[in-house]
C-alpha cells in the first residue's frame, strides 16, 4: 500500500484547514498514495474553545473531506472534533473516509491529562477501538496520547491490523521528542505491525508554539514491524508518500511471535 503522511500545521479556521487537506491530498494522490493520514486536530488546532468548532461526522467539514477523497480517489484519515451528546464536552475524533463514500470515526480513548494539560476538561473519552480496510490492508486507528498505552495496539493487532496510524498533536517540552520517537517504535514492536505516527508540524507562529497547548512538534515517523524506522520527518510541514509492505507483518509475527507468546498474568506476589 502507498501511504502518505501529511504533516501540516493547522490553524483555528476549519475552512482554511480544509484547504490544507485538499492541497496535501492532491499532492499525495499525484504520487500514487492510496491512504493520506493527517494529524490530530486537523480541523482546528488546540488552544481555543472547541465546542463552537465541533461538527458531526455528517457535517459540512467532514463532507468537505469526503469530497476531497472522492475527487482524488484516495482514502483519508484526519483529526476533527465532534459534539458529545450531553453537550458539555466534545469528542476528539478521527474521521476516516474512502473515495467510494464510506465514512466512520474513532473517538480518542486515552485523553491527554498529563504535563499540566487536562484534555478531559473539554473532551469526553471514546471507548471502542476501530479498524478500517484500505487497499486490502487492515488499518487500526489511534490518536496521540493513545500511543502510551500498549494494550490498544496489541488489541488492534489481534483484530488483524497490519498498519496502525497515530495522528497526533504532540506537546512540546523537555524530552518529549525522544518519548514520541521511542513510543512509536515500541508500539510497532508490541503489535508487530507498521506504525505511522503523523504529527502536527511545529507551528510557524512562536506564540502558538509556546502557548502551553499541545500544538505539535512534527517528527512524523513510520516504523516497521521489526522496529526499524523507515521514514522520519523534521519539525516543518511536509508531505511524503511511502510504501507499506504488508508481507513484512506476517514475517515479523512468525519470527517475533509476541502476540502468540503473551501470557495472562496473575496478581503479582509481594515476596518481601
Amino acid at each position: 500500500m502507498r501511504l502518505a503522511m501529511a504533516q501540516i500545521s493547522s490553524g483555528t479556521d476549519p475552512a482554511e484547514n480544509l484547504r490544507l487537506v485538499a492541497e496535501a491530498t492532491g499532492r499525495a494522490a499525484a504520487d500514487g498514495a492510496e491512504l493520506v493520514v493527517f494529524p490530530e486536530a486537523t480541523m482546528c488546532r488546540f488552544g481555543v474553545k472547541l465546542g463552537p468548532i465541533a461538527q458531526p461526522l455528517d457535517g459540512s467539514w467532514a463532507d468537505g473531506v469526503a469530497t476531497i477523497a472522492a475527487e482524488h480517489g484516495v482514502s483519508v484519515v484526519a483529526g476533527m472534533f465532534t459534539p458529545e451528546p450531553d453537550g458539555g464536552r466534545v469528542k476528539n475524533t478521527l474521521l476516516a473516509v474512502t473515495p467510494g463514500g464510506q465514512r466512520t470515526g474513532y473517538d480518542k480513548i486515552h485523553l491527554y491529562d498529563a504535563f499540566g494539560f487536562a484534555e478531559s476538561r473539554t473532551v469526553a473519552p471514546g471507548a471502542q477501538p476501530v479498524l478500517i480496510t484500505v487497499a486490502g490492508c487492515r488499518v487500526g486507528l489511534a490518536t496521540c496520547y493513545d500511543i502510551r498505552f500498549p494494550r490498544l495496539f496489541t488489541a488492534l493487532a489481534r483484530a488483524g491490523a497490519d498498519l496502525i496510524v497515530v495522528p497526533a498533536s504532540w506537546g512540546a517540552g523537555p524530552g518529549k521528542l525522544r518519548q514520541w520517537q521511542a513510543l512509536a517504535t515500541a508500539r510497532a514492536l508490541d503489535a508487530t505491525a507498521y506504525v505511522a505516527a503523523v504529527g502536527q508540524a511545529e507551528p510557524p507562529d512562536p506564540e502558538v508554539a509556546a502557548s502551553g497547548a499541545p500544538t505539535g512538534i512534527g517528527h512524523s515517523q513510520i516504523t516497521d514491524p521489526f522496529g526499524s524506522v523507515v521514514a522520519a520527518y523534521g519539525s516543518a510541514s511536509e508531505v511524503g508518500v511511502h510504501d507499506i509492505d504488508t508481507a513484512a507483518v506476517g514475517k515479523a509475527r512468525t519470527a517475533l511471535a509476541v502476540l502468540a507468546n503473551e501470557q495472562d498474568l496473575t496478581e503479582p506476589r509481594l515476596a518481601f
